[in-house]
C-alpha cells in the first residue's frame, strides 16, 4: 500500500522519527472518521533484522546487510502493508533500487529525512551501550559517504526534512502521500517478460503456411482475381481475407510471410512485455497475418 524510507546520518535521530510515524498512522486507523482498509504497519530496521554495526565496518560486510534489508522489504511490500524502512539508506543508488521495488509492488512512496549535525551523532553514539555503538572511524566514514535525499529527484519524493529542533512530524501531510498521493507505474525495466509458449514457433510458421496455401487454392479454383475471400486454414479455422483485384502471386505471398515471420520470431524468442496481450494461438496468429497482407499488398 505504502513504503515510507526514513534516510539520515546513523545516530541522527531516525528510530525516533520511525515510532513517531508508526503510533500516528496506528491512531489515524484507529479514528471513528476513517472508514479505509485497515492496514497492518510493518517496521523494518537493522535492529529487526539482528544487523550489527559491525557490519558497516568495511564494504564486504555492509553489502550483505544491504542485501538482507532489501530482500526482508519485498517480503513486506503488499497493497495491506505500510512499510517503515527505518535504517541509514544514505546511499541514492540503494533509494533507487527500494524506490523500483515499491514501483513494481504498485505503492506508494515517501522519503524522511532525519537532519541532525555530526556533533550530536557522535554525541549520541558515545552514549549509547557499547554493543550499539558505531567504531568512531566508521560513524566519520558513514557521515562522509551520505548522500543526501533531493525533492528533485522522483526517488526521492515527495520528501519531508524532519530538523533536530523539531519536536513533531508533518503528519497529516505524511498520511495524505501515503493514503492519496501517486502511486507511479512500474518501471518498464522491472516488468516481467510474458514468455510465449513452447509450440508458439512452430504454430507460426504453420499457420502462415497453410495461408498462404488458401489464397493460391481459392485463387486457382474459384477463378477470380481480387475482393473478399473465405479462406479454410484447417478443418476448424476458417478466415475472411480481402485481396486486391488482380492475381496475387505466390513469390509476393511468400516474400510476405517471411517478413512476418521474422518481426515474430523476435518476440517469440526474446520475450514479450505486451502486458498479456499476447495470444499464439492459431487463430490470433491467421488473423494477425491475414491483417498484414491486407496492409501491404497494393
Amino acid at each position: 500500500m505504502a513504503l515510507i524510507t526514513i534516510s539520515g546520518y546513523p545516530c541522527s535521530g531516525k528510530t525516533r522519527r520511525a515510532q513517531q510515524i508508526l503510533d500516528f498512522i496506528e491512531s489515524k486507523l484507529k479514528e471513528p472518521e476513517y472508514t479505509g482498509p485497515q492496514y497492518k504497519i510493518v517496521v523494518i530496521s537493522d535492529h529487526s533484522l539482528n544487523i550489527r554495526r559491525s557490519a558497516y565496518n568495511d564494504s564486504r560486510s555492509e553489502k550483505p546487510a544491504r542485501g538482507t534489508l532489501f530482500t526482508n522489504l519485498q517480503r513486506q511490500i503488499s497493497p495491506n502493508n505500510i512499510v517503515i524502512l527505518d535504517a541509514p539508506n544514505y546511499i541514492k543508488g540503494f533509494r533507487y533500487q527500494i524506490y523500483c521495488a515499491a514501483r513494481e509492488f504498485k505503492v506508494r512512496v515517501a522519503t524522511v529525512f532525519v537532519v541532525s549535525t555530526p556533533d550530536q551523532c557522535r554525541t549520541r553514539n558515545e552514549a549509547r551501550p557499547k554493543g550499539e555503538r558505531y567504531t568512531a572511524e566508521t560513524l566519520d566514514n558513514l557521515i562522509q559517504r551520505f548522500e543526501e535525499p533531493s525533492s528533485m529527484v522522483r526517488w526521492d519524493s515527495p520528501l519531508f526534512t524532519l530538523l533536530w529542533t523539531d519536536d513533531g512530524i508533518p503528519s497529516s501531510d505524511i498520511w495524505k502521500a501515503i493514503i492519496s498521493g501517486d502511486v507511479k507505474p512500474p518501471n518498464s525495466g522491472t516488468l516481467s517478460i510474458t514468455k510465449a509458449p513452447t509450440d508458439a514457433l512452430l504454430n507460426l510458421e504453420n499457420t502462415t503456411l497453410a495461408t498462404v496455401s488458401a489464397i493460391m487454392s481459392e485463387q486457382s479454383s474459384s477463378g477470380s482475381f481480387g475482393g473478399p475471400m473465405q479462406l479454410a486454414i484447417t478443418p476448424t479455422l476458417t478466415i475472411k481475407v480481402m485481396l486486391p483485384g488482380r492475381n496475387v502471386t505466390l513469390s509476393e505471398l511468400q516474400r510476405l510471410k517471411r517478413q512476418f515471420v521474422t518481426v515474430h520470431k523476435k518476440a517469440i524468442t526474446l520475450g514479450t512485455t505486451e502486458k498479456g496481450a499476447v495470444d499464439w494461438e492459431e487463430r490470433r496468429i491467421a488473423e494477425k497475418f491475414v491483417a498484414y497482407l491486407e496492409e501491404h499488398l497494393q
